[in-house]
């Protein structure tokens, strides 16, 4: 009888550190990544609700991707151009991020709040890697992570080619939203 309550013992204790370690990794496929560009002549913007994210706490690594074509535009034309003509999305399906948050000491992930974060690591845009620095936020709510960054690139960093006749119409620089509800990742 001994022998079996210890089994069982061990069998929960077993149970509840298999919970533990697995709510160390966070995910959605959900997350809302946005872009928006102003120029003199043309607001350039587009959103796509189909991000992916994963964020494990543990090594806090942080890792997005996001499929080109998902990306909607109020024009149709305009999405068009995006997809074939500058981000070639046939060549390069998707964009990716793969990074680390700087200061997980900042970051108290069993207390509800808010935190400030940076995010360091590997853009990814039209086949070209980037090295960036990112602010972000983590609101932490029970099991819900939620998290939030702005931050801008530079079109010419990415070998985003711009048509001399439209140069003038598309920013240099791209303002880049990205916004997730996630869950523990089971």
């Amino acid at each position: 009888m001994k022998k079996i309550t210890i089994l069982f013992s061990l069998m929960g204790l077993m149970f509840f550190l298999s919970l533990d370690m697995q709510a160390q990794k966070f995910f959605t496929r959900e997350a809302k990544i946005s872009f928006y560009s102003e120029a003199p002549l043309e607001k350039i913007e587009a959103v796509n609700g189909a991000g992916t994210c994963v964020i494990d706490f543990e090594s806090q690594q942080m890792e997005f991707a996001v499929l080109i074509k998902a990306f909607q535009f109020d024009k149709a034309l305009m999405q068009e151009h995006f997809n074939e003509n500058y981000m070639e999305s046939h060549k390069f399906p998707k964009a990716t991020f793969k990074g680390k948050i700087v200061e997980p000491n900042a970051i108290d992930y069993k207390s509800n709040g808010e935190y400030d974060v940076t995010v360091e690591g590997k853009l990814t845009i039209h086949g070209v890697e980037n090295e960036i620095s990112a602010p972000g936020t983590i609101i932490i709510n029970g099991e819900e992570i939620q998290v939030n960054s702005k931050f801008s690139v530079a079109v010419k960093d990415y070998d985003i080619s711009i048509p001399a006749v439209v140069r003038d119409n598309i920013a240099k620089n791209v303002e880049i939203t990205v916004a997730g509800d996630l869950e523990p990742l089971k």
